[in-house]
């Protein structure tokens, strides 16, 4: 744990009857159920109520912003939040009204009228383009309806947004949230001195996702174990025919190049050895368990392999810390959970420190059953891949700015 943050809390603020503008990350799945957009997964809800829950107690007036989706920056009743006022509503037992915009002298009139302990819900930040361009005036005119900043939205810290970055400029004080301090503190402290041996997994789809997260770990961590589909890019790397698995052909020298540093480096890379082989990306494909070479030339592979999985939990046997971002497989699909959720229960039996960050690795954790056996399951997936790979997050160098009066 970090003593001392280089960022003011929310412990530092007095929002007694203040107008408080927090960024939070209401980024949520939704489902559709007889023509009606319902949430699918509340967890990013959740997750910032203690915060909202800690402002409303000292006698704030909460104004809520947050994006959903991506509207190209105009409105979109597809991305509009009122799913997310409905459900806010439910859980805090107060009505939370969402306003017909998230700027304009509509919205400003309604964030002024609140009261002591009120609530109101801005409409989707992204309804303009000025969110994701970090324009200036859009900032501004955001600013302009508060008197206070609180960004507790750890998810979207490591975009340089108007809403988490720009904002800063035109609104003090600037403070972290609950939930955006206990996770710069938990995985400030799990770089900074972790216990060892130190073990990274990591998943998904895409080597160019992950390309400097993999640099960046293989200098402190002890071993890297490399599944779902973006193994498959290392693996025919090194020579293996993959058949149709999927390849990103424009990083094999990226992978080659990651593959030599390896074999000089103190850092071990684990790699599958077989896989769950499909004739089809289909829930209901034809499928069979083979060793690597022997994917068929039209087949694809979308899960790690039993003895995969075997060599995995042998890697992490003697583990200390933890850190896994990315499944194994399609988890999604019954036939191709089974890598997936093997790891995910290794992770969760281990007597190490266990770190998980991503919604599709968050997901996999919690269908496993093993989501309350994990030390901390973080609500960033690019914030905390950003982390790992040591980079300064937007939202948070902001943050530091205004702490330091800059």
């Amino acid at each position: 744990m970090t003593p001392s943050p280089a960022w003011n809390t929310l412990d530092s603020l007095d929002a007694e009857e203040k107008r408080v503008l927090v960024r939070c990350d209401f980024n949520v799945p939704l489902s559709e159920e007889n023509g009606k957009r319902r949430i699918a997964d509340d967890t990013r809800i959740r997750a910032v109520l203690p915060t909202i829950e800690r402002l409303r107690a000292s006698g704030a007036r909460s104004i809520l912003a947050s994006h959903l989706g991506r509207p190209k920056g105009k409105p979109n009743p597809a991305y509009s939040l009122a799913p997310v006022a409905e459900r806010l509503t439910e859980l805090l037992g107060a009505d939370v009204p969402l306003a017909p915009d998230c700027i304009g002298k509509r919205v400003a009139s309604m964030a002024e009228g609140l009261g002591p302990g009120g609530f109101l819900l801005l409409e989707n930040l992204r309804f303009h383009a000025g969110e994701e361009s970090n324009d200036a005036e859009f900032a501004r005119e955001l600013a302009a309806q508060a008197d206070a900043y609180v960004n507790d939205a750890f998810g979207c810290s490591h975009r340089a947004h108007a809403s988490v970055a720009g904002i800063v400029d035109h609104l003090r004080p600037a403070v972290a949230g609950l939930l955006l301090d206990k996770e710069l503190q938990m995985l400030g402290g799990l770089l900074e001195a972790p216990e060892r041996p130190f073990v990274a997994i990591l998943g998904g789809d895409k080597v160019s996702d992950k390309l400097g997260v993999i640099e960046s770990l293989m200098k402190r961590v002890d071993r890297i174990l490399i599944g779902g589909a973006m193994a498959f890019t290392f693996l025919k790397a090194k020579g293996h025919e993959v058949g149709n698995s999927l390849v990103e052909e424009g990083m094999i020298e990226s992978a080659l190049r990651l593959l030599r540093a390896f074999e000089e480096s103190p850092c071990e890379m684990v790699l599958p050895v077989d896989c769950v082989a499909a004739e089809k990306f289909a829930a209901d494909a034809d499928h069979r368990t083979v060793d690597l070479d022997e994917i068929p030339d039209d087949w694809m592979g979308l899960d790690i392999g039993p003895e995969s999985a075997a060599r995995f939990a042998e890697a992490l046997a003697d583990a200390r810390t933890i850190v896994w971002n990315g499944p194994m497989g399609v988890f999604e699909m019954d036939a191709f959970s089974r890598g997936t959720f093997a790891v995910a229960e290794r992770v969760a039996s281990s007597d190490a420190a266990t770190f998980i960050g991503g919604g599709d690795t968050d997901s996999a954790i919690h269908q496993a059953g093993a989501a309350d056996r994990v030390s901390f399951i973080s609500t960033g997936g690019g914030a905390f891949l950003e982390l790992l790979e040591g980079k300064e997050l937007p939202g948070v160098a902001a943050l530091k700015k205004a702490a330091q009066g800059g």
